[in-house]
């Protein structure tokens, strides 16, 4: 049984590990682009 535990907790740390590894490298910016909106203004 403890060394199932221990499997476990291995598995767990391999996984944030990686999940890490892939927040840092991967390309996660979201797309852009220009929004062009015309603006009315009421200066009375």
């Amino acid at each position: 049984m403890g060394r199932l535990i221990k499997l476990l907790a291995g598995l767990a740390v391999l996984g944030l590990l990686a999940l890490t590894g892939y927040a840092y490298l991967a390309d996660l910016r979201p797309a852009t682009q220009e929004v062009k909106m015309p603006v009315t203004l009421h200066a009375d």
